[in-house]
């Protein structure tokens, strides 16, 4: 079965699927409080803050605006991928587990973090509560810590370290049985992938350039492409309770499965992480040639 036919089953064919030890039981949308109430206070803080800065603002609308398009782009994302029936089906295939992860941090990430939220969300605030949190968000007790944790290359390798330790069979299997674990697991892959980008995407041109930013994205690609080729090669599945379920709805076996969820991590990931590498490339001799001009 071809990947983009496999995937498909994946995105439709949601009620087929079944949790893992309810083989029988039909899967529908994940609307847990502790998902639901910050998905929506995210949302909410960011729409009151919008609204606010939109009211006093007299330029910079279509900025504003385009914040909003991103925010409420990657924030649907993110919903998506976490409350939809996909979240279930990754109980019951490893494809539908990776395309969950694969949506939060290679599109729901970058699109949140493109959106520049946390000013934002700053103006929800009552004025007072504004004024202290925007004094101690500018403290060295919070932006030494923030500048050491979105530098390019910490950034990059926490992002990897979260992928690699939570593919770990025994880690993976916990997620797979807890639903604490696999809460925790999601938090861990959602914080350093906004990390990541922040350092990636805002990072890069208040520090040392570029450079470290593409050489960050250039080396994701490889590390995470290593691990899905791993997967992707690999004759026997990982995963205890993957392995114990047969087959998967669309009729794959469990290391068929785990191959194509690994083919997703690997190709589709690395993709985007070198295509961004290649635009700040471009972004970076876009500025040069522009501030050359400039010196004429």
């Amino acid at each position: 079965m071809s990947l983009r036919l496999a995937l498909v089953f994946v995105l439709l064919a949601g009620p087929a699927f079944a949790h893992a030890g309810e083989p029988h039981a039909p899967i529908g949308w994940s609307l847990e409080p502790w998902i639901v109430a910050p998905l929506a206070a995210a949302l909410a803080a960011f729409a009151l803050g919008w609204t606010r800065l939109a009211r006093r603002s007299a330029r910079g609308g279509a900025g504003l605006r385009r914040r909003a398009w991103l925010f409420a782009l990657g924030w649907l994302i993110l919903a998506g991928a976490v409350v939809s029936p996909l979240h279930a089906a990754g109980q019951r295939s490893f494809t539908a587990h990776m395309l969950e992860h694969e949506l939060m941090m290679l599109a729901a990430a970058p699109l949140l973090v493109a959106s520049r939220p946390l000013a934002v969300v700053l103006w929800a605030f009552p004025a007072a509560a504004r004024r202290s949190l925007g004094a101690v968000s500018r403290s060295n007790l919070v932006q030494r810590p923030w500048r050491v944790l979105t530098d390019p290359v910490v950034a990059a390798l926490a992002q990897a370290a979260a992928l690699w330790l939570w593919h770990a069979p025994v880690l993976f299997d916990r997620a797979l049985a807890h639903e604490g674990w696999h809460a925790t697991q999601h938090l861990s892959f959602l914080t350093t992938g906004l990390l990541f980008w922040t350092a990636m995407l805002q990072g890069a041109e208040r520090r040392r350039g570029f450079g470290p930013a593409v050489l960050g994205l250039f080396v994701t690609s490889i590390i995470s492409g290593a691990l899905g080729a791993l997967m992707a090669f690999s004759e026997s599945p990982w995963y205890a309770p993957y392995a114990a379920l047969g087959v998967t709805p669309f009729g794959l076996t469990p290391a068929e499965d785990q191959q194509l969820a690994g083919l997703l991590m690997w190709v589709p990931g690395g993709l985007v992480h070198a295509g961004a590498a290649l635009a700040l490339i471009g972004l970076s001799l876009s500025t040069r040639e522009t501030a050359h001009a400039a010196r004429r």
